[in-house]
């Protein structure tokens, strides 16, 4: 008999452990596996302003911001950031948070055992004693017990166990993505506020050139020389750069609040002198490895992936929902009416309680869970695939944009050249009497356009290399990883 019950026993722990968990099989990945090729993916040949040696010899998602990130400016605002930014800080608190969801989940593993003691002192009335007599008594007790204790033969609470923990990992990810993304963001708020400090300064020389001008043909127009459509043509000129300084300014401004809620915190005063747009230096030729390596580097699909296992594992509870559920009451310690003799054996006291209980008629509600449970997963299959299609579309638009706009700038570097020597001599021609002032006023509003055109498209150009950076999975790292071999 007590051989029949240890078997029993033996069996029944063998039985803790399984779960009935679908076998995981990752979703295939419904991109190319390559990147997309033709003529708007060939890199241009401009090169200014970039560093070629930086990415060499490791994937992207190993260079840290550190290393991709050379103003010394940007790099203490990103570091301020990483400290202060309540984005991060929440999402940082989301992390502890899930672990400790999942540490109470896992607990369920484990019986509960509680001490307990007890003092109690009562008197029986003389009508109800078995000698006629009152009865005062006194009974103390002490015990180890434990409640409803699962033995966990279909693997429900072990499921729900690995679903927490998948959970927990997910989380995780999801404060890598934030990290990278906020690395990304002040990067290129402090590149935005470089362009608009840039984008003052011409509107600002172009102010003093039209104010030069206007005095020049009042001059003129006091002297009867010039025509009062000249001087009323300058006249305007003046109010449209002067409200062009006034909207820089304004978007300056923004641009400054914008960087400090990022950092969270005013920007400080003795940061290090900022670099001009064209002294920026960002890897021009950063890894960009296969799409599949985004299955692993990319937080945000890693984490769609977390999810989807933590959904798979939550089918396994709800299949073992149909099963007997077995569960353990038991306590010992003692009983007895005196404090001394509560220790001492003929004051052993002991209760064991098991219960199973076998579900026969639910209305539908296991079955209903099991199909939630099901459909949970796909959902979790079709964002994973979502997720990494995305992933796919931003590393691809950022090549394409690293290709064309390198040309692009280019290109306008030499209109801006031509336009300037354009305003030049239209200036000269005027001042000289041979052409009328549409022709400077045309060569400066021509020049003035193609100077806001060739920063524009600068700050496109270095936040298209913080994007492709990001996309590929970079900014997680502070210093660069020692290359795999």
């Amino acid at each position: 008999m007590r051989k029949s019950v240890l078997y029993v026993l033996a069996a029944s722990m063998g039985l803790v452990g399984c779960t009935m968990i679908p076998k995981y099989e990752r979703p295939t990945a419904p991109v190319s596996t390559n990147w997309p090729s033709g003529p708007a993916y060939v890199k241009g040949a401009s090169t200014s302003g970039l560093d070629a040696k930086a990415g060499k010899g490791v994937a992207t998602a190993d260079i840290g911001w550190r290393d991709f990130f050379s103003d010394p400016r940007l790099q203490q605002l990103i570091q301020l950031s990483l400290t202060n930014n309540l984005d991060l800080r929440i999402a940082a608190l989301n992390v502890e948070q899930t672990q400790a969801q999942y540490r109470i989940q896992r607990s369920e593993l484990f019986p509960t055992i509680d001490a307990g003691a007890g003092f109690t002192r009562a008197r029986t009335p003389a009508a109800f004693s078995f000698n006629g007599r009152a009865i005062t008594a006194s009974q103390y007790t002490a015990n180890l017990s434990t409640t409803a204790y699962e033995l966990d033969l279909f693997g429900r609470v072990r499921s729900l166990s690995r679903q927490a923990l998948e959970q927990y990992f997910a989380t995780e990810e999801a404060r890598q993505s934030v990290q990278i993304s906020l690395v990304a963001q002040v990067a290129i708020q402090y590149l935005t506020e470089r362009e608009l400090d840039e984008q003052l300064v011409v509107s600002r020389q172009t102010l003093d050139a039209v104010q030069s001008s206007y005095e020049l043909n009042r001059r003129s127009f006091e002297a009867g020389v010039a025509s009062e459509l000249d001087l009323r043509s300058a006249e305007a000129q003046v109010g449209s750069a002067k409200a062009n300084v006034a909207a820089y300014m304004r978007l300056r401004a923004q641009a400054v609040n914008t960087l400090e809620v990022l950092v969270g915190q005013p920007i400080p005063a003795d940061l290090p002198e900022g670099r001009a747009l064209d002294a920026q230096n960002f890897a021009n030729d950063l890894p960009e490895g296969l799409p599949s390596d985004l299955l692993q580097r990319r937080p945000d699909i890693v984490q769609a992936e977390y999810q989807l296992r933590a959904a798979n594992a939550n089918i396994g509870a709800a299949r073992a929902a149909f099963f007997p559920r077995v569960t353990l009451t038991g306590a010992a310690g003692g009983a007895s009416l005196q404090l001394t003799d509560l220790f001492k054996g003929p004051a052993a006291a002991w209760s064991f309680s098991p219960q199973i209980t076998v579900p026969i008629f639910t209305g539908g509600r296991n079955k209903a869970e099991l199909d939630v449970a099901k459909i949970t997963k796909r959902i979790e299959v079709a964002q994973y695939q979502r997720s990494i299609q995305n992933g796919f579309r931003e590393v691809a638009d950022a090549l394409t944009a690293r290709a064309m706009l390198e040309d692009q700038i280019q290109a306008q570097e030499t209109q801006v050249k031509a336009e300037q020597q354009r305003y030049l001599l239209a200036d000269r021609r005027y001042r000289q009497g041979v052409d009328s002032y549409l022709t400077v006023l045309t060569a400066q509003q021509d020049l003035y356009s193609a100077q806001q055109s060739l920063l524009q498209s600068r700050l496109a150009r270095f936040s298209n290399f913080i994007t492709l950076y990001k996309a590929l999975g970079g900014g997680w790292l502070e210093r660069t990883a020692v290359a795999r071999k």
